[in-house]
């Protein structure tokens, strides 16, 4: 087995793994009276991110991988683990608020508005760049910007408004 399909089925089962985390603590929040906002653009994420990691499988099963861009991918996922275990149970991959709850500051919140949306975005860079897919990594952290563009707009609408509301 080479190291490019070792690497790349750890990020299809860690994926795999996050969305059921991010189902479990949707409905977690739902419960306790969470509200998702804006979930017409979830789709689109979804089929970005599917097309993202199916293509990496197309083109890089077989592709030697760069060390160094490889040791760059694991820190992201220290960072990515990190911003998990900070948000804990309120970490979903939907924007999902909690009327009265306060906002994380702690942990990389504390330096950073949306350190997940930076992982997000520099992981979809530097996986394809791993196995030496440049045009490929580009041309996905365009399309990834134009979707966290939406999204970012969106969770930052309702965190204001949630915060209006608190006040």
């Amino acid at each position: 087995m080479t190291a490019a399909i070792v690497l790349l089925a750890f990020v299809t089962l860690q994926r795999l793994a996050e969305l059921l985390l991010s189902r479990k603590n949707t409905q977690r929040l739902v419960e306790k009276g969470g509200v998702e906002v804006s979930p017409a653009h979830y789709p689109l994420i979804v089929a970005l991110h599917a097309a993202w990691l199916g293509g990496l499988w197309i083109l890089a099963w077989s592709a030697e991988v760069r060390v160094f861009w490889l040791a760059v991918f694991v820190l992201l996922q220290l960072f990515r683990i990190w911003i998990i275990a900070t948000l804990g149970e309120r970490w979903t991959t939907r924007i999902v608020i909690l009327p009265g709850a306060p906002l994380i500051r702690s942990g990389p919140y504390r330096f950073l508005k949306h350190p997940n949306y930076l992982v997000v975005a520099l992981e979809i860079a530097v996986l394809p760049l791993t196995f030496g897919l440049v045009i490929y990594a580009i041309a996905f952290s365009l399309l990834n910007a134009g979707v966290l563009a939406v999204r970012i707009r969106a969770e930052n609408a309702a965190l204001k408004k949630c915060r209006v509301q608190r006040e």
